[in-house]
């Protein structure tokens, strides 16, 4: 069983919290950048600050993504964190955040 880790995440502007976010993920999620080694399923804590704001809000969740440092292709290492379900009030912050250009077709941190 791999550790819990914590880490923390201050997102300045909205294109990068778009580029960032997870909305296909039934409760959201969001790309974090990191060089540390996750697993699948490790379980990771976050304080993140979205843009225009300093409160840290508090989010735990599932590692869903891994990109290795070192990956062809030009991406940023880092993990993909699916939001746990009591962390809907993040989601909820980030889809107001992000009203009207979810559907766009941005390049995103994952897909």
């Amino acid at each position: 069983m791999t550790a819990r880790k914590a880490l923390s995440l201050t997102i300045e502007d909205v294109p990068t919290l778009l580029s960032a976010y997870m909305p296909f993920l039934d409760r959201g999620g969001i790309f974090v950048p990191t060089r540390g080694y996750y697993t699948l399923e490790q379980e990771v804590f976050l304080l993140l600050t979205l843009p225009g704001e300093t409160e840290r809000m508090p989010v735990s969740g599932h590692v869903i993504w891994v990109t290795p440092e070192g990956v062809t292709g030009r991406r940023m290492a880092g993990i993909g964190l699916h939001f746990s379900a009591q962390d809907h009030t993040v989601r909820d912050r980030i889809e107001t955040l992000l009203a009207g250009q979810l559907d766009k077709a941005a390049p995103t941190y994952t897909l």
